[in-house]
């Protein structure tokens, strides 16, 4: 479970439109914070199949899609949903607070070896 401590704020949730993605740096690590079904993720903002950003890519039903070749991933376990991608990216805990998004880089949900 991750610790209080390790969550930093990364923005207010007010800036997050539904189905959309906002790219934001958290101790170093490049993240994608999306919005997709009235819940917020965090997850790696590179494609494990080439360097591109997913969170310049299309969010809708719980996924995110890389723009460059069409690789799916879910938002929830970092899976890929669709080629080319194999590798999963890392998903991070999110929690939101008074109207604010925090994200937990240093406890990922998921093991991305």
């Amino acid at each position: 479970m991750p610790e209080a401590g390790t969550f930093r704020r990364v923005c207010p949730l007010a800036d997050l439109a539904p189905e959309t993605a906002q790219a934001v740096e958290v101790d170093g690590e490049d993240v994608a914070i999306v919005n997709s079904g009235g819940a917020v993720y965090a997850i790696a903002d590179e494609c494990s199949h080439a360097a591109i950003p997913l969170s310049e890519g299309d969010v809708g039903d719980g996924e995110i899609e890389c723009y460059m070749h069409g690789s799916r991933f879910s938002l929830k376990t970092g899976e890929p949903l669709g080629l080319p991608a194999t590798e999963p990216v890392a998903v991070y805990p999110v929690k939101i607070e008074n109207d604010e998004i925090y994200v937990d880089v240093e406890h990922p949900l998921n093991d991305v070896g």
